[in-house]
C-alpha cells in the first residue's frame, strides 16, 4: 500500500534535488533556466526517492495523470504540477494522484516555482487559493451526496488533527499553524505525519480532502 514519501534527501550543501518534465523541449528548458540559478535547488536528470519532480502539463488527460501517479508511486518523488487549467472532474484525480503543489502556468515565475518546490520538499504542499476553494466545494458536495446528514463522519481524526487540517484549509503554513495553536513546528509536522501515515494519505491536500469528505470540516 502506498505511503507518503519520506522527507526529501538533500543534495550537496543541503540543496533540494529536482527533475523537470515537460511535453516539449522549450517548456522544459525554460523551467530549467528559471530554476538553475536558485541556490537551494539541484537539478537532476532522473527522479527517485527524495526528489521533487516538476511536471509541466498542457492538458490533464489520462496520459498526464498516469505520469503524475508514476512520479509519486513508482519513483517516490514529491510532485509539483504546472498547468494552465484544471477542470472540475480532474481536480480530485490530481489531488489523489499525490500532487504536493500546483502552480498555474501564467504564474510560473522563477520565484513561484522555487516556492512550490521548497514547500513540496518540506511536505507542506502549495495550492493556489482559488483551487483550494474549489476543492473544498467539490469534496463538500460529494460528502453531502453520500452521507445521511450533517455531522456524519467515520472515526479516524483526533480533535487536534481536525484543528490542524482546518487551518491548512484556510491557507496557513506550518509556522503559522504552530503559532496559532501554541505548538512547536515539530509538533505540527508530527501530527500531520502521523495522520497521513495512519490513514494512508499522500499529502496535506489529500488529508484536507479526506477530512471534508468524512465530515470533519
Amino acid at each position: 500500500m502506498h505511503r507518503p514519501p519520506r522527507a526529501t534527501d538533500r543534495g550537496p550543501q543541503g540543496r533540494v534535488p529536482v527533475t523537470v518534465s515537460a511535453p516539449d523541449p522549450i517548456s522544459r528548458e525554460g523551467a530549467i533556466s528559471q530554476l538553475r540559478p536558485h541556490p537551494g535547488i539541484e537539478l537532476r536528470e532522473r527522479p527517485g526517492p527524495g526528489t521533487v519532480a516538476l511536471l509541466i502539463e498542457d492538458t490533464l488527460d489520462e496520459t498526464a495523470l498516469t505520469r503524475l501517479r508514476r512520479a509519486v508511486r513508482s519513483e517516490g518523488a514529491r510532485t509539483v504540477l504546472v498547468t494552465g487549467a484544471i477542470r472540475e472532474r480532474e481536480l480530485l484525480d490530481v489531488i489523489e494522484c499525490g500532487v504536493a503543489a500546483i502552480v498555474w502556468r501564467h504564474e510560473a515565475t522563477s520565484h513561484r516555482l522555487a516556492q512550490a518546490i521548497l514547500a513540496a520538499s518540506r511536505g507542506d504542499g502549495d495550492l493556489p487559493a482559488d483551487l483550494l476553494g474549489r476543492l473544498i466545494g467539490q469534496v463538500g458536495t460529494l460528502h453531502r451526496s453520500t452521507t445521511s446528514g450533517p455531522g456524519v463522519s467515520s472515526p479516524g481524526l483526533a480533535p487536534r488533527e481536525v484543528e490542524v487540517l482546518r487551518l491548512i484549509a484556510e491557507g496557513l503554513d506550518t509556522g503559522e499553524i504552530a503559532t496559532k495553536l501554541a505548538y512547536s513546528e515539530r509538533t505540527i509536522k508530527n501530527v500531520l505525519h502521523g495522520l497521513t501515515m495512519r490513514l494512508h494519505l499522500r499529502n496535506r491536500a489529500h488529508a484536507v480532502a479526506y477530512a471534508i469528505r468524512e465530515g470533519y470540516l
